[in-house]
Parts: C-alpha cells; sequence; structure tokens
C-alpha cells in the first residue's frame, strides 16, 4: 500500500471535479421562480381538460391528437371533463385561447428548458395584442 496517498489524493479531485456543478450553483444561488399563468386565459371559461391535467400532461394529449389526426383521421375530441367535443388542432383550439404564444408557450417552455417541435410544422400565431 505504498500508494495509498496517491489513490486517495486521486479520488478526492475526482469527487471535487465530479461535484463542481452542484458546489457552483449552490454557491451562486440562482434561483427561478416557474412563471405565473393566467387560468383561464383570454377570458375563457374552460379547457378542454381540467388546469391540473392540462400542466401535468398536454405535450401527451398533442401527441396523441397528432397520430389520431394523422393516421386516423379521426378530429373530434370529447372531454372527459365535461364532455363537450372539441376540435383536435394546435392552430384552432389551443392558440384561440392561448393566442399569446410568447407569454403562455414560450414562458413555460424555457423554464423547464424544453424545446418543443411543434412550430416545425405548424405555423407561428401571430401574437395578440
Amino acid at each position: 500500500m505504498r500508494n495509498a496517498g496517491l489513490i486517495i489524493g486521486g479520488l478526492v479531485v475526482f469527487l471535487v471535479l465530479m461535484t463542481s456543478p452542484i458546489w457552483y450553483n449552490a454557491i451562486a444561488g440562482v434561483s427561478v421562480e416557474p412563471p405565473e399563468v393566467e387560468s383561464p386565459p383570454n377570458g375563457s371559461t374552460e379547457c378542454v381538460e381540467q388546469v391540473e391535467y392540462m400542466r401535468a400532461f398536454h405535450m401527451d394529449l398533442l401527441n396523441e391528437w397528432r397520430d389520431e389526426v394523422v393516421r386516423d383521421g379521426d378530429r373530434n375530441y370529447v372531454s372527459t371533463t365535461n364532455g363537450r367535443t372539441f376540435d383536435k388542432s394546435l392552430s384552432r383550439t389551443c392558440m384561440d385561447c392561448h393566442s399569446n404564444k410568447a407569454d403562455f408557450c414560450d414562458r413555460c417552455h424555457t423554464y423547464m428548458a424544453v424545446s418543443p417541435y411543434c412550430w416545425d410544422c405548424h405555423v407561428e400565431p401571430k401574437e395578440a395584442l
């Protein structure tokens, strides 16, 4: 065990390097507050589903809608919350109420550090003033 000092020193250096991002963030103390989203937006009275569900699973719902519309031609969605029928459309259904993409979509997506690819196919809406 003549190299015990080198091994322990190497382990210490390794641990310091591997945990340096944690230490840096703890010392910097940067805190980002989650964005406040108006609910319901644009004076609408209800969404296609409950607010809690939409916050947690809207991307799953949009992916499901996309697959059903493109693959099956099924363009109608019946809400499990209120039984109303909605058109499965990002542009017409979602963006009718959430018309300000910068304030609604972009703020949350930036906070969550995600880059959705919705606008690769869809035309970005003009911002409502």
